[in-house]
């Protein structure tokens, strides 16, 4: 099959825990190059984030990125809402220049959901669509958490339009469901992969020398994208009382050094817990650096308000690292309570201060839990992600077909 994936607000190959850039653009990315080594021909397109990208970059065999110019590249996210008839626009033409046509659209997060719908109806084309998140659910997860008005109508409309939607766990099916009014029978539950061959164990002394950890510090990781519904204010607390037991490090690897608002709060917050000396922000890094951010810690945190699926965890599962986590969204269908990790029901620092000591103090239960982790990460392939979306593309394809010879 030819197939388009649309992820208009975030590029697949930007720096990860830049703004807008996290789990859905390591999703896309795996996605795409799996698919093309599968057989597929694969073009994912996405809105130009810097003026230095070329128009295309090559992922592999039967995988490339389109970059078409939407906006500008500084646009909030807020914003991108009117320029989504422009990238239409690009992508037609595009297609046109190039006699590109095809079988199915794979559209992901609400605004390429609208993208995807428009094109869907434009080329006669499937459209199976992926949230990732979703308005009511944020909304829902904490308190003063602003959506655009038209995000969750938007939504609705592409649930009701697509011919399938791929959700990631179960949790997602009953969001929708309930929140949305759409038909379990139109949703498949495909959960995310790992590549366990980048995400892999690696010896904890020369991964901290290779990206310039202390050697003599218990570490404390989180990574992912700095916003406040990622509960970074409830880590830096709960480092605080970590700290009076045990000479421990927090290592936040996402956000901007550049101005960062929320890191600058963060920063600041730290400051005031008296712990400045023991949180090392390191900005936006690559993604072949992060495996040895995840090889360099004692724990993995992800103490956030809402997590669709929560990839960063998974991936430093896949490498040994255990987990302490919010129980919300989908880290439940992964991060087994007690095995690989602690699951905290409460949003507030002392249970999770708690579970991390436990782990910390203990080398045993470390080690155990760490290979649980890994254990579970390895049945969570992204090549067998790629073959059930694969199956997934075909049979809603199939259904599409019968439904047109009607």
């Amino acid at each position: 099959m030819r197939i388009a994936l649309i992820s208009f607000h975030s590029c697949p190959v930007a720096k990860l825990g830049e703004k807008d850039t996290g789990g859905m653009n390591v999703y896309v990315l795996q996605l795409a190059m799996k698919l093309g080594m599968i057989g597929h021909q694969v073009d994912v397109y996405t809105r130009t984030h810097d003026t230095s990208d070329p128009e295309v970059i090559n992922l592999g065999v039967g995988a490339r990125v389109v970059h078409l110019d939407a906006g500008d590249v500084d646009e909030k996210k807020q914003e991108l809402l009117t320029h989504t008839m422009e990238f239409v626009s690009k992508i037609t033409a595009y297609s046109e220049k190039y006699d590109l046509k095809y079988d199915l659209i794979h559209s992901h997060y609400w605004l390429s959901g609208h993208i995807g719908r428009i094109l869907s109806s434009h080329w006669g084309s499937c459209h199976v669509a992926t949230f990732h998140t979703l308005a009511e659910t944020k909304l829902r997860a904490r308190a003063g958490e602003i959506e655009p008005p038209l995000r969750a109508m938007i939504e609705k409309e592409v649930m009701d339009t697509a011919h399938g939607i791929l959700v990631l766990t179960q949790m997602e099916v009953k969001d929708i469901r309930t929140l949305y009014g759409i038909e379990e029978s139109k949703m498949s539950v495909i959960p995310a992969g790992v590549d366990t061959q980048l995400f892999r164990p690696r010896n904890k002394h020369l991964s901290r020398a290779t990206v310039g950890l202390p050697q003599d510090k218990e570490i404390v990781l989180y990574v992912g994208r700095v916003e406040p519904i990622k509960g970074l204010d409830i880590l830096l607390e709960s480092i605080s009382i970590v700290r009076s037991t045990r000479d421990v490090n927090l290592v936040i690897v996402g956000g901007s050094l550049d101005g960062d608002r929320e890191l600058e709060a963060l920063k600041s917050r730290s400051k005031e817990l008296g712990i400045e000396n023991d949180v090392i922000f390191t900005g936006s890094i690559g993604q072949s650096d992060v495996s040895f951010y995840y090889s360099s810690a004692d724990v993995f945190a992800l103490p956030s308000h809402y997590e669709s699926f929560g990839l960063a965890a998974l991936e430093a599962m896949a490498c040994g690292i255990p987990i302490v986590a919010s129980r919300v969204g989908g880290i439940p269908s992964f991060v087994k309570d007690g095995t690989a990790g602690y699951l905290i029901p409460w949003r507030c620092p002392e249970p999770f201060a708690n579970r991390m000591e436990m782990i910390l103090a203990n080398n045993d239960l470390k080690a155990v839990m760490g290979r649980a982790a890994r254990e579970i990460a390895v049945s969570m392939d992204w090549n067998k992600t790629a073959f059930h979306v694969s199956a997934l593309y075909r049979g809603v394809m199939s259904e599409y077909m019968e439904l047109a010879a009607i």
